[in-house]
């Protein structure tokens, strides 16, 4: 008998597969039903529940002052975030340096902005023309270069002073992620890269960042999601244009609020599934690799390489 006729036998004798049954889950259907009329039952209250206002919801939904403040709130959200990201990367390495003063320095920088309510750092951020009228720049006890009306500039620019003081409290947030993300990456790593003559920012660029952006990505998409619901706080600099700013200065002439913060939800909904879509889509790219689940290419090739072991072996 040979191979071929062992191998045709085999086939023959193969069990035919097993058909099998799904479990049945009637408690899942059940609770499906339930919450479906709940939801039903809610949607349907709403809709005819005149306090909602409903043709004012529609009416402001897409007017200019409303989709002007949407610009703002993404404006405050992108340069806060980024001016904190650079923050936080500088408060990272600083933390984690050799040098006690710049650890230390790192430490109590994030023990004041972490410690404290971002709504008052805030408050404080749009008194800082009451604390320091003008700022001189020059030589101590001496001739002054130039001097800085800071109640001017804090008056002209509330912008720029809501976008520091978001910035500066974001930071201290980022500097912990940032650590967290380069302390997962073994140091026996780093010490091989030195062995093979990289540089510091070799190092850090082509081995410990693209393996710690896995662990730095996700919380700081959230953090960017957090920012934008933050930015509603700005209103104690003062700054009123961005949405929630926009849409409390509307209610205040037309006295109907709840139409008006449900048109701030929705845009605050809208640009938060944005954020969280470009969020997977990034976290997917540097999970590449990552995961124990093989890609079509890589069963492809598995395959491949299989069959060719099979024909050598004949």
């Amino acid at each position: 008998m040979t191979a071929s006729d062992i191998r045709a036998g085999d086939t023959a004798e193969t069990p035919a597969p097993i058909k099998a049954v799904p479990l049945r889950h009637p408690g899942q259907w059940i609770a499906a039903v339930i919450i479906l009329g709940l939801v039903g039952l809610f949607v349907y209250g709403a809709a005819t529940n005149p306090a909602y206002h409903w043709s004012t919801y529609g009416k402001y939904l897409f007017e200019e002052r409303i989709l002007s403040g949407v610009g703002y709130t993404l404006a405050l959200t992108v340069l806060a975030m980024i001016i904190g990201v650079i923050l936080g990367v500088i408060l990272a390495v600083m933390r984690m340096s050799q040098n006690k003063v710049l650890s230390s320095a790192a430490w109590v920088y994030l023990w004041v902005f972490r410690g404290t309510p971002i709504f008052v750092q805030l408050v404080l951020w749009g008194l800082v023309g009451s604390l320091y009228k003008t700022v001189r720049v020059g030589i101590p006890f001496g001739p002054t270069a130039f001097e800085i009306d800071i109640q001017a500039f804090s008056l002209k620019y509330v912008f720029l002073i809501a976008v520091i003081g978001l910035a500066l409290n974001e930071a201290a947030y980022m500097a912990e992620i940032v650590r967290a993300g380069i302390s997962s990456v073994g140091e026996g790593q780093m010490e091989a890269s030195v062995a093979l003559g990289m540089s510091w920012w070799q190092t850090m660029r082509r081995i410990v960042l693209p393996q710690a952006m896995r662990v730095i990505i996700p919380p700081t998409g959230n953090e960017v999601i957090s920012m934008l619901k933050t930015t509603s706080l700005v209103a104690a600099v003062p700054f009123s244009l961005e949405l929630y700013g926009r849409q409390r200065d509307i209610s205040g002439v037309n006295f109907q609020p709840i139409p008006m913060l449900l048109v701030a939800s929705t845009w605050y909904l809208v640009v938060t599934s944005v954020l969280m879509i470009g969020q997977h889509f990034v976290e997917k790219h540097y999970e590449k690799g990552a995961s124990r689940e093989l890609s079509e290419g890589q069963l492809q090739a598995l395959a491949a390489a299989n069959k060719t072991v099979v024909e050598e072996g004949k």
